[in-house]
């Protein structure tokens, strides 16, 4: 679908690996203080002072984890860096540095990682990130792309996954489910595509739910938003494997229950109209989609007056006794146990 637009291609074999390490990274530029050290030597060197480090990994794979005939180069490279910072978005903290390690066959060009790394070039600026170091060496099996983010954060800040209460009200970031129903709509123009070549895709009636796949956001600003507000999460994790995974995540390390209410759930419209379309309902998708990278998390019930008139937040539900399970209550008050039915990334 996506058509080669520059036919130049410079061998890699033509730089070799130093050479290659040298020109790729070329245009990262040191922006944070505590980042004494970057590319350039043995391993990098970082200074935190009083904070702590958090830290985490992701590994990506052509054909497992993304489709290089609807993903473009310059789009996995800023969606690379945004699934890492996530992460540490999750942990309420903040990312300050990524290594970028890269596995390539001989059919990717110099030109073909060029715009690889200028996606992760905007997104390491646009998140205010410094890529510090990393690897690249050959693969016999397509791209590999494996980022490893590292944030900083106070003690008292630090979120994890296992502090949720029995009484605590569950509560989303944004809108969920658009990027699963946006990768449905890529996944059928590519089969049409394959029959069709000459078919040209029109795609603005789903730009929203393509944008969504193709070029999420991490939630940087919640942090930020939570301190202004004098409201620190009981647990958090983000949205990335769907919902109702999510959830049972947080259940299951915090040692409670849960009720999802389906009327509370927030979804886009034009979400709403290409489930119509496509004859799925739209909670199943919305529960289990995953890769929406939204954030996920409980806060106390007497914090609810901070929360409710603000626009980036819904409640969903709240947190029950261990006891009580862990339901989505449909619209019609029926009770029905809620199922991780999400992205496995060892089954898929």
């Amino acid at each position: 679908m996506i058509e080669e637009k520059n036919p130049q291609r410079t061998s890699l074999s033509q730089l070799g690996e130093f050479g290659l390490i040298e020109h790729l990274t070329k245009n990262f530029t040191i922006q944070q203080p505590s980042t004494l050290k970057g590319i350039g030597d043995d391993a990098a060197v970082l200074d935190f002072k009083d904070k702590k480090m958090v830290v985490s990994t992701d590994l990506l794979i052509e054909g497992v984890h993304f489709d290089l005939s609807y993903m473009p180069l310059k789009h996995l490279g800023y969606k690379a860096v945004v699934v890492n910072v996530s992460d540490i978005c999750a942990m309420n903290a903040k990312a300050t540095q990524i290594t970028v390690s890269v596995a390539v066959s001989n059919r990717f060009p110099l030109e073909a990682l060029e715009e690889l790394f200028e996606g992760i070039t905007h997104a390491a600026k646009f998140y205010n990130v410094d890529v510090i170091g990393g690897d690249t060496t050959s693969s016999q099996k397509g791209l590999i792309l494996s980022i490893t983010a590292i944030g900083e954060a106070n003690q008292e800040d630090i979120t994890y996954r296992n502090g949720a209460n029995a009484a605590d009200l569950l509560v989303v970031t944004g809108d969920i489910g658009s990027a699963y129903m946006g990768l449905q709509v890529l996944e059928r123009e590519k089969q049409v595509f394959q029959v069709n070549p000459n078919n040209q895709p029109d795609l603005d009636a789903y730009t929203y739910l393509i944008e969504r796949q193709l070029k999420p956001e991490a939630r940087h600003d919640i942090k930020g938003l939570l301190e202004k507000l004098e409201l620190k999460p009981t647990s958090m994790i983000d949205i990335s494997d769907g919902l109702s995974s999510e959830i049972i995540h947080l259940c299951k390390q915090s040692g409670v229950g849960c009720n999802l209410y389906e009327e509370k759930i927030p979804v886009d419209p034009q979400f709403i109209n290409v489930c119509e379309e496509f004859n799925i309902d739209s909670t199943t998708v919305a529960i289990n989609g995953g890769e929406d990278y939204e954030l996920l998390f409980t806060i106390k019930m007497e914090d609810y007056d901070k929360i409710k008139a603000n626009p980036n937040f819904t409640v969903i539900g709240h947190m029950t006794q261990e006891s009580e399970g862990i339901h989505l209550i449909t619209r019609a008050n029926t009770k029905i146990p809620l199922k991780a039915r999400g992205w496995d990334a060892i089954s898929e």
